[in-house]
């Protein structure tokens, strides 16, 4: 499951009573954009609406100093409530100085099984970045993109493979002929909408971009598109690159506002998963205290007291309700994650045994060479043909024409919104799937197959156009078979001639890629002894399984 809570972590050089201060201020500020009361504000619970309360807390000793606030709202009895906390910590002797400024944004449904609202970044947010001076690293958090210039590249590599950073780096780049400026403010700014606090912005100015794709060559980012460069870079190993997704310029201009809700997914997964410093790891958990009341009579003052402590455990009780749904997904990531872990082992070993055969192969093929007096020709560069990939999703899908046994039915929506979550080898992985199975249902049609495709492609048949057996499944699970809402997804279009519904269960799928939640596959149903075609029926984002 998706976190939907806003979390910024970031730090600051000013010290723990100026930032405090500086907290205070941007927080009576936004609640009284808000409409709210702010006065009274102190250590407790303030009532600062009708259906908004904040509570206040702080300490300070020997292992540092932290002021929280913390507010709850419930506009109405069927809205849930939306928790935000701000936090202020003193750091550690390790943080040399830093004080750590912490804002969650979460959201409480009023029933039980509804799933949470989506937390957008709150307007505190951004007048604490511009007041705070706020670093992650090496790195200003602004609440603005900065430009990069040709001088400034150097200083952006070093921010960028900095083993402390915590955020992801979101770098633009302005297309060719385009006014710098206009771009940033026309394209730029709406896409970075959900991005203040989540990441480091960045756009990279024209004159900037030779400089800085030839340091990172393997991971270049040009033409209006965006890049979001993840904590633990390695600018010199190739396979790093498909950790730091890119966006295309055709999906920003596409849709800007759909194109921003998709960039800020990945920083705030990141931002929910990544463990908090070891300063506000030590940071208490909150226990709200009601301000004792001094006048009315004693029973008044009960009844107060009841009715104050009844409302803290429904809130005690909501916020454990919470952290096990959390931990009941963070269970389902690890077992996704170890399933996905056992299949790639599985998948490394058979492709291992490929390229050994392959190498066993061409030492005996050289053999033979150099026994009929072929010496020079044994060890000649090939001629191997190159394919022409597809530049992106979009792309493939407008090249399936060149693929004369397939026909696409599936929604290509889903397909052409790959490009803005794709790594750098999945969409070569999808080409080289739709090749074989091309290949596959030409020889289907003709009679020649002799199996089906996971079969062609464990044979000599799929040479010409090879993909690895250990990405091919031709069923899915019982249990997924047996489910209704789970059968129905993979339950996808086919022409009437196929099936009178005009849909069919495809369960036979290509594993096109892993590495993060997203884990495309591409579903298809043999025809070809009948229509002589191979219908594919979905390629996109991993379809829900028992662990999703």
């Amino acid at each position: 499951m998706e976190p939907r809570g806003y979390r910024m972590v970031v730090s600051t050089e000013r010290n723990y009573v100026d930032t405090c201060a500086v907290a205070e201020r941007r927080l009576i500020e936004w609640l009284r954009d808000k409409g709210y009361d702010p006065s009274g504000m102190d250590e407790g619970r303030t009532e600062v609406a009708s259906h908004a309360i904040l509570d206040r807390d702080s300490e300070s000793g020997r292992n540092g100093a932290y002021s929280r606030w913390r507010m709850r709202e419930t506009p109405t009895a069927t809205s849930g409530t939306w928790q935000s906390t701000l936090v202020v910590r003193s750091g550690l002797p390790e943080d040399k100085g830093r004080t750590w400024v912490q804002v969650d944004i979460e959201h409480q449904p009023a029933h039980e099984g509804e799933l949470p609202k989506r937390a957008n970044t709150p307007n505190i947010v951004r007048s604490l970045l511009d007041s705070l001076e706020a670093r992650d690293g090496q790195a200003d958090v602004a609440a603005e993109p900065a430009f990069i210039e040709t001088d400034d590249v150097d200083d952006l590599i070093e921010e960028l493979c900095d083993a402390t950073r915590r955020l992801p780096v979101v770098i633009a780049t302005v297309p060719y002929g385009r006014n710098p400026d206009d771009w940033s403010h026309s394209v730029v700014k709406p896409l970075f909408r959900y991005l203040h606090g989540l990441a480091v912005l960045y756009v990279l100015a024209p004159e900037a971009e030779p400089k800085f794709n030839t340091a990172l060559e393997y991971h270049p980012v040009f033409g209006g598109g965006v890049r979001t460069y993840v904590p633990g870079l390695d600018p010199a190993w190739k396979p790093d690159g498909q950790r730091h997704p890119v966006m295309s310029r055709r999906t920003i201009e596409g849709n800007v506002r759909r194109a921003a809700s998709i960039l800020a997914a990945l920083p705030q997964r990141i931002s929910s998963r990544h463990t908090l410093p070891a300063a506000l790891l030590s940071v208490p958990r909150h226990r709200a205290r009601p301000r004792p009341t001094t006048d009315g009579t004693d029973v008044l003052q009960l009844r107060a007291d009841n009715s104050a402590l009844t409302a803290l455990l429904d809130e005690a009780e909501q916020a454990e309700v919470m952290r096990v749904n959390e931990i009941n997904d963070l269970y389902a990531e690890l077992a996704k994650t170890e399933q996905g872990s056992d299949e790639l082992r599985g998948e490394n070993e058979d492709l291992y045994d490929k390229v050994q055969e392959s190498q066993r192969l061409i030492s005996y093929l050289r053999e033979r060479l150099r026994a009929v007096g072929e010496s020079a020709a044994a060890y000649a560069p090939t001629d191997t043909p190159v394919i022409n990939y597809p530049t992106s999703f979009e792309d493939l899908l407008e090249r399936l024409g060149e693929l004369p046994y397939l026909s696409f039915t599936g929604n290509r929506k889903i397909t052409q919104a790959l490009d803005s979550q794709s790594v750098d080898n999945w969409l070569s992985v999808a080409w080289d799937g739709l090749l074989t199975l091309n290949h596959f249902a030409e020889a289907s049609a003709d009679g020649t197959a002799g199996g089906d495709f996971l079969s062609w492609c464990k044979s000599d048949d799929s040479s010409a156009f090879p993909f690895p057996a250990a990405k091919v499944a031709m069923r899915e699970s019982d249990t997924v078979a047996r489910n209704g809402k789970l059968r129905g997804e993979r339950t996808l279009p086919v022409p009437v001639s196929v099936d009178p519904s005009g849909r069919t269960f495809m369960q036979a799928h290509l594993k096109i890629g892993r590495g993060n939640t997203i884990a495309p596959r591409l579903h298809f149903y043999e025809d070809g002894p009948r229509s002589g075609k191979v219908y594919v029926g979905y390629l996109g984002p991993h379809l829900r399984n028992t662990l999703t």
